[in-house]
């Protein structure tokens, strides 16, 4: 069954399990976070290290592209995040070893990494969290980046017209 709010507009589904109503976006972040420790670069960095933390960067490829890589991170878009990380799943990456996999989700700026926290949480992934500022944060605090790939050189698409040896 469905709410009416006044005017006829729709509200949330009640009447079943986990009768809530409609949050913002900002609410939401909030409750997903107060769920798990959320970790700051360098504290990624030094766990990605050690070998006790796979760090996933999850931003888009124009992103990226833009600004470069992490160095190590395996990188999983965003819509493909649960089917590679779910350690009983079919289309999982070989780093998806157990549940107590301890995963640090990066995105752009630290929002939709918390998202995408919460939701490998449901996926029993308890020890997921995110980058505290995401990338962006990464970058800002000296940590490694690999430079995005620059524009192609004159060379790369083979020899032009006239580059032939002399006749």
């Amino acid at each position: 069954m469905t709410d009416a709010a006044p005017g006829g507009e729709r509200g949330a589904v009640t009447g079943g399990p986990g009768d809530e109503q409609p949050v913002g976006i900002d609410e939401l972040l909030e409750r997903v976070r107060s769920g798990y420790a959320r970790t700051e670069a360098r504290e990624a960095y030094d766990a990605a290290r050690r070998g006790a933390a796979l760090l996933v960067d999850i931003r888009y490829a124009a992103l990226r592209e833009k600004d470069g890589l992490i160095p190590g991170a395996l990188v999983v878009e965003r819509n493909e995040l649960e089917w590679r990380l779910d350690p009983w799943g079919s289309h999982r990456v070989p780093e998806a070893t157990g549940h107590d996999l301890r995963v640090v989700v990066i995105c752009n700026e630290g929002y939709a990494s918390s998202l995408a926290a919460a939701s490998l949480h449901g996926l029993g992934l308890r020890r997921a969290t995110d980058l505290v500022g995401g990338f962006q944060a990464w970058r800002a605090a000296g940590l490694p980046v690999t430079a995005p790939p620059g524009p192609p050189g004159p060379d790369a698409l083979g020899p032009g017209p006239g580059s032939g040896p002399a006749q």
